[in-house]
């Protein structure tokens, strides 16, 4: 031990470089590690049916639609989500799901997919209607479209016209997404009324009963001749097509094809839910340790200097009195 100080301390600068060298070989030679990672990759869909503009959620203590509270929620999943989580953004209307952006990573990206999810809106129905049972098929495959390992969140009230019944009922026991599907209750548990729109956005009533079946959940305005003067409105409070969260619809759906119900809420439990999905995928990636070999090199050959920089500044002197 007495030797070693010593040749230590007569041979510093040759051990530092020498260390350095070795860094910068290490570099060229290994420049990263295999880790296994694993990748969350969430497609997250919004009904954007009529009934979600019935405003039964709040945020801030103010009434908000179900809609709103929706992309609320997504916002909230998104902005929440660590770096390297993937986000894929779509619709259900009618029967059918339709893509809006394909996965992006959230931290490169977070501007386009929040931006995507602010503009989510009920007109972006392009047909009347709202078939859930047909939209989780259509939900496969998008699946399939995508091409990648992913967690669906179906985002809606579970509120559908046509009600459900024998002869359109849909046979969903094929349907083998249930382990990557979850839906999510956005509404509340009071029947309430659902606001109309004109073209133009403009609020103008609530459903009529009698128009409730054709489009009250699902219905567009493709043709603005609809609107001259304006689409009809209840007349009355007792006329007002009525809506909630139909629960119990959902939970049932989710259990025929093994898939997960949730109600979403602006809570920390239902982020943690999100959070604690599985994985969509994992694999091993190449991790560079390149910076960290050639930083290293840097601060050795820097602190050959450090000697001659305490000895020139008196430093030297004073640690020894």
């Amino acid at each position: 031990m007495n030797k070693v100080l010593p040749f230590l301390k007569d041979n510093h600068e040759t051990l530092l470089y020498l260390a350095a060298v070795v860094s910068l070989l290490l570099a060229l030679i290994k420049p990263d590690i295999q880790l296994k990672q694993e990748v969350h990759n969430y497609l997250l869909v919004a009904d954007v049916s009529q009934s979600m503009n019935a405003e039964d959620e709040k945020l801030n203590n103010q009434p908000v639609s179900r809609l709103a509270y929706t992309r609320q929620l997504m916002k909230k999943i998104v902005q929440t989500s660590p770096c390297g989580t993937y986000f894929s953004v779509g619709i259900f209307a009618s029967d059918n799901v339709a893509l809006l952006i394909t996965p992006l990573e959230v931290c490169k990206n977070l501007d386009v997919i929040t931006d995507s999810i602010d503009h989510l809106e009920w007109r972006m129905a392009w047909k009347g209607n709202s078939r859930l049972s047909f939209g989780v098929r259509a939900a496969a495959n998008t699946f399939d479209s995508l091409n990648v390992p992913a967690q669906m969140l179906f985002f809606t009230d579970g509120d559908e016209a046509p009600r459900v019944n024998v002869t359109i009922k849909q046979d969903l026991s094929g349907i083998q997404i249930g382990s990557d599907f979850a839906f999510v209750g956005v509404g509340g548990h009071t029947k309430v009324g659902v606001p109309r729109f004109n073209s133009a956005n403009k609020r103008i009533g609530y459903w009529p009963i009698t128009d409730s079946y054709n489009g009250a959940v699902g219905v567009t305005y493709s043709d603005s001749g609809q609107d001259e003067p304006d689409p009809s409105v209840a007349s009355a409070e007792y006329d007002r097509y009525l809506s909630q969260l139909e629960e119990d619809y959902l939970i049932s759906l989710a259990g025929e094809i093994k898939a997960k119900y949730i109600k979403g809420q602006d809570a920390p439990a239902f982020y943690d839910f999100v959070q604690k999905q599985k994985p969509a995928a994992s694999f091993v990636t190449a991790y560079s340790l390149r910076w960290l070999h050639l930083l290293l090199a840097a601060l050795l050959i820097i602190s050959t200097f450090i000697p001659s920089i305490l000895t020139s500044s008196g430093w030297t002197a004073k640690l020894k009195y």
